[in-house]
């Protein structure tokens, strides 16, 4: 088992940067961010080009990781697989094909994605919806050595009345994505505020689970008694629910000692990678690099590298 981070925390920084810094304050691996370099979306991470990635691309990153004693867990693309708009979706399913090729080139066996959600339908209809639109890819992927992960996370913010938006959010959907050649990408945090134990997750799916990502969260229980779990209505502002938020591992409600152990006993050698989206320890990168050092002081001495 090896402790990585999720670049895309870092999205103004090369991966070069990125890298020396995490070899250099005790992390293993990357779980490398790939969205499109669009204008006017500066959050969203590019460290690696893989509209136009060859070789002797490959060989750079690869050096890069190389020189800095790092690994590549995954090539991270989490969008939506099951857009409304079919154009949309389409440019969403072609960078996808890019990132997987891009993870052959590399040599890395894993791409993390979502399923999504068609917001106009009822999630029975984005369940066919999906089982037409996504065997192609993991079938385009499986013929390249390469398998999806798919991360567990809501993405309540993509539906307007904040339900989830990522088929995926659910333990119910994990076998069913498993009949597709869907794999999991596991992160406990979505699940405890759904409020669904992460460990008995963890324990029913470890068979399925390629790639763990390590993100904490934060529940205010008396603001839940105000909102419910469906969280503020009144002045609602998305990706805000009023009553929870995701922070650093080690600040929040995950039992990250028995979570990990759970995972050593069940033969997990993947990487542990660190999400951080947590609103204290972010604005500017330094304070983005101190709380990758909080989560890795929680980490590192239950993750064996």
């Amino acid at each position: 088992m090896k402790l990585g981070l999720l670049t895309a925390c870092l999205p103004g920084e090369s991966l070069e940067d990125i890298a020396r810094w995490a070899g250099g304050h005790g992390y293993a691996a990357l779980e490398v961010a790939a969205w499109p370099d669009r204008p006017g979306r500066d959050w969203e991470a590019s460290h690696l080009n893989v509209e136009a990635f060859g070789q002797a691309d490959a060989d750079r990153v690869a050096a890069i990781l190389d020189r800095h004693g790092l690994t590549l867990s995954a090539v991270a693309y989490y969008e939506n697989n099951l857009h409304e708009n079919p154009e949309v979706r389409e440019a969403t399913h072609e960078h996808l094909r890019r990132c997987i090729d891009a993870a052959h080139l590399l040599g890395v066996r894993l791409v993390g994605t979502f399923v999504g959600r068609d917001g106009t339908l009822t999630v029975a209809e984005n369940l066919r919806l999906a089982e037409q639109v996504l065997p192609p890819l993991v079938e385009y992927a499986a013929a390249r050595d390469v398998r999806l992960v798919i991360e567990n996370c809501p993405m309540e913010g993509w539906h307007p009345d904040g339900y989830p938006a990522n088929l995926a959010y659910s333990p119910e959907l994990w076998g069913w994505m498993a009949d597709l050649g869907l794999w999991l990408n596991y992160d406990p945090s979505h699940l405890v505020w759904l409020g669904i134990d992460p460990l008995a997750a963890l324990e029913a799916h470890a068979d399925r689970i390629l790639h763990v990502q390590a993100k904490d969260v934060e529940v205010h229980a008396a603001a839940r008694n105000r909102y419910g779990v469906f969280g503020q209505v009144l002045d609602k502002q998305p990706w805000k629910s009023g009553w929870w938020r995701y922070r650093i591992p080690g600040l929040g409600e995950v039992d990250w000692p028995r979570l990990i152990d759970a995972l050593h006993q069940h033969g997990y050698e993947g990487a542990v990678s660190v999400e951080h989206e947590d609103p204290v320890w972010s604005g500017d990168p330094g304070r983005v690099r101190q709380g990758l050092t909080i989560a890795h002081r929680t980490l590192a001495p239950h993750v064996h590298v």
